[in-house]
């Protein structure tokens, strides 16, 4: 183990006190369970299944939601399955979206102790990582257990490349504990080759094989019916210094057209309240849905801050703007949106998800805009030219499915994994 990798491992031991402190505060501020403590400092809280378990992890929502299809897949062919996360929003999907046979917790912090109390309570047979969650404690401590342990749908940026190349040895080092990295795109499979990891297949991104979110149809056809005959689109997954931009834009629309409905879903749905005040000083009417309000015909700006949701939205409104991408935060994933019909428009600052907006933009299923400017001139055009919205989305769909087949790539890629996992308890 390289000196940084030492002294990172020697001081998250140290700083245990710390790491529990830590969780206190973030239980002040919203941000943890207050009755799940226990499993970030790695106690279960629940019994292991009998059988084969295999443990699965993603950061956050977007992570975890595209594990979902091998997650099915493990648990058809009578696997248990742990899925683990490290926020609250993804802890709420997937207690809507998993399946049977499958179960949540938290993701200890990265602290060895936290870690060995996890893995002594679980004792996986197989561990799979998503995209870029590479903590060295747990990769470690996986690997001194003899676990096959390998990274899915991995992504590496050039932002992270270049960090990663600044400590070669510990990148190395590191990557070298993975039996597998399966990952998204060419350009990804080569910069985790060249950071040495000695094992490395493409597989595609997992992401274009999600099943598109759900949603009511009872809730469709309700609000559907209640905002029949307006103009709409959805801004879906915004971030701070989007929801001003978003206002302004309705107020350079509405006059020109009468009845427009602009559905605000914030990134962090706690955040509603928040970003009605933003819409409220911008002199428009504003409604929450975390409120039980609906989208009456006075209300200009619909907030909608609840989780798993988007699905609904994304089938009211034929047009969705995708957050994270007028300000510097590298965008978010429009897969969804392109699968349920909706006509998408981005900022320019996508490079978290470069390759996907490039593909759906040369098919001209989306289209980028700068500012409030541009993004008013977009929407004013697509909100005038049904044909044309009509167009983008079914360009934006037919590219998103053309893109798929990760899914399958992933699972014969992992499949001598399993076979162990089943010689394991056979033998």
């Amino acid at each position: 183990m390289t000196l940084p990798l030492t002294l990172y491992r020697l001081g998250m031991t140290l700083l245990e006190p710390a790491a529990a402190s830590l969780l206190v505060s973030r239980r002040k501020k919203g941000k943890e369970d207050p009755e799940r403590m226990g499993e970030r400092r790695g106690l279960a809280g629940r019994a292991r299944p009998a059988g084969r378990l295999a443990w699965v992890h993603g950061a956050s929502v977007g992570e975890v939601v595209s594990l979902m299809p091998i997650v099915e897949r493990l648990t058809r062919r009578g696997f248990r399955v742990l899925v683990t996360s490290g926020t609250l929003t993804s802890a709420a999907v997937l207690a809507q979206r998993l399946p049977p046979g499958a179960a949540h917790q938290f993701m200890p912090l990265d602290v060895p102790r936290y870690l060995r109390r996890f893995l002594d309570h679980w004792q996986p047979d197989l561990v799979l990582f998503a995209e870029s969650e590479i903590w060295p404690n747990a990769v470690f401590a996986v690997r001194e257990r003899g676990i096959p342990l390998l990274l899915v749908n991995a992504r590496m940026s050039e932002r992270s490349f270049r960090r990663w190349r600044q400590a070669p040895k510990s990148a190395r080092t590191l990557l070298e504990q993975f039996d597998l990295c399966l990952a998204q795109s060419q350009a990804d499979g080569e910069r985790l080759a060249r950071l040495g990891a000695p094992r490395v297949g493409i597989a595609g991104n997992l992401k274009f094989d999600v099943p598109a979110p759900p949603a009511d149809a009872r809730t469709v056809a309700s609000l559907s019916g209640i905002i029949a005959g307006r103009p709409v689109w959805v801004a879906a997954s915004t971030h701070g210094g989007e929801e001003e931009i978003i206002s302004l834009v309705h107020r350079a629309l509405m006059e020109r057209r009468p009845g427009l409905l602009t559905i605000i879903a914030p990134r962090h749905p706690e955040r509603g309240e928040a970003v009605a005040d933003i819409a409220h000083r911008a002199g428009l009417n504003v409604a929450l849905r975390s409120q039980g309000a609906l989208p009456e015909r006075d209300v200009d700006v619909y907030v909608a801050d609840t989780i798993g949701e988007l699905g609904l939205f994304y089938r009211l409104a034929p047009i969705a703007f995708i957050g994270r991408s007028l300000v510097p935060l590298g965008g978010q994933n429009p897969i969804e949106p392109a699968k349920l019909g909706a006509a998408i428009l981005h900022g320019p600052h996508v490079y978290n998800f470069a390759d996907i907006y490039a593909a759906i933009d040369r098919a001209h299923g989306a289209l980028p805009v700068a500012d409030a400017e541009s993004l008013a001139q977009a929407l004013a055009m697509l909100l005038k030219d049904t044909a044309r919205t009509r167009a983008m989305a079914r360009a934006a769909a037919q590219t998103v499915e053309s893109l798929g087949g990760a899914l399958e790539r992933t699972m014969r890629a992992i499949e001598p994994y399993i076979l162990h996992m089943d010689l394991r308890h056979n033998g």
